[in-house]
């Protein structure tokens, strides 16, 4: 690989780790997805569907679960 090349991961496996990193931040403060539903707003199935890997979440949706979880999003991309 050409050193200046850019890596990307594929958007399934983003979408699995974005959800997964998501779930161990929710669990890891005792939150169930009902609860990050109720108070990010949206339906806890819409939530479990993003921690399976299953929705490509908004900007916005991602906004507000981080926000919710007081986690810092560049932080939180760092991690992927």
């Amino acid at each position: 690989m050409n050193p200046n090349e850019i890596f990307f991961i594929e958007k399934e496996n983003f979408k699995r780790i974005v959800g997964d990193l998501i779930r161990d931040i929710r669990t890891d403060q005792g939150l169930s997805q009902e609860k990050l539903g109720y108070l990010t707003g949206y339906d806890r199935t819409y939530i479990g569907s993003i921690e399976r890997g299953e929705k490509n979440a908004s900007f916005y949706a991602f906004y507000k679960i981080l926000k919710v979880l007081d986690v810092d999003p560049t932080e939180f991309f760092n991690k992927i």
